[in-house]
């Protein structure tokens, strides 16, 4: 009798493989899904760890911030006592380093502030509402002008649609920016600002317009990060965190922030916003 013919034993992957496929390319499908899998969670547990390093860095911000301020309060507090009570005994050049402390502590203090108002947004959830956006811009020129009435300034408000956010949040966003009109328009003779918005697709964009001080667009990666300046403190006050702060509340609602500008030019400020939700139930 004919010896029996022997075939080799089938191959794991071959048996798994579909009709028509080729055992080769379901290993690859194979190796291509564990290794997607791999990816996200190796995603998933960056994400989470980068969460966690937020809010430890958020609340060592704060309880940093919130400790500095009581020692702040005491020299300043204690400069003045000695200034009222002792300064005219004082010659000229002792009283200006006093006032220089006092002056180095107010920036401080100021600093303190915006880093606590920093800290505040990554903790705060977001209450989204129907906004009156030409509504909030009225209400900060008002803050503005009272603080500047020595200051020959106009305001024009342009079309502004409705938007949805957290009218807490964008109410300082328009503090910072409309701030920063009025302080980079502070050499003019006469501060020109315009607001105004219009709808871009499902979002809303926004901006803030002046005829001020401008800035160097080749500077601009620096523009929104913490402690940055593009100018000099000497010439225009500020610690360098407002426009960190805006950036951070925008990003906060999905939205988008950026700018334009030239040197002795004047600057534009730009951020997005949700359209108004049907969500909203108004």
């Amino acid at each position: 009798r004919p010896a029996p013919l022997l075939l080799p034993a089938p191959r794991a992957d071959a048996a798994a493989a579909l009709p028509g496929q080729k055992p080769g390319a379901m290993i690859g499908i194979a190796r291509d899904i564990t290794e997607r899998k791999q990816t996200e969670e190796e995603l998933k547990k960056r994400t989470a760890q980068l969460e966690e390093a937020n809010r430890e860095l958020e609340a060592f911000s704060y309880s940093v911030s919130h400790d500095l301020q009581t020692p702040l309060r005491a020299i300043n507090g204690f400069t003045a006592m000695i200034l009222k009570k002792q300064g005219d005994a004082f010659d000229e050049d002792t009283r200006s380093k006093f006032n220089v402390i006092r002056e180095n502590t107010r920036r401080m203090g100021q600093l303190i502030e915006d880093l606590l108002n920093l800290s505040r947004i990554g903790r705060k959830a977001i209450d989204f509402v129907k906004l009156d956006m030409a509504d909030l811009v009225r209400e900060v020129w008002k803050e503005v002008q009272h603080s500047n009435q020595e200051r020959a300034m106009t305001l024009n408000i342009r079309n502004m649609p409705a938007a949805s956010g957290d009218r807490a949040f964008i109410h300082e966003v328009y503090v910072n920016l409309i701030g920063n009109a009025v302080k980079f328009t502070k050499y003019c003779a006469a501060a020109q600002i315009e607001a105004g918005g219009y709808t871009d697709g499902n979002e809303n964009v926004y901006y803030i317009r002046d005829n001020g001080e401008g800035f160097d667009m080749a500077y601009y990666e620096n523009l929104f990060s913490a402690f940055q300046r593009l100018h000099s403190p000497q010439d225009y006050e500020g610690t360098g965190i407002g426009l960190t702060i805006v950036q951070r509340i925008i990003h906060k609602h999905g939205g988008r922030v950026w700018a334009e500008g030239k040197q002795g030019k004047g600057a534009t400020f730009y951020f997005s916003l949700p359209g108004v939700s049907s969500e909203l139930h108004i």
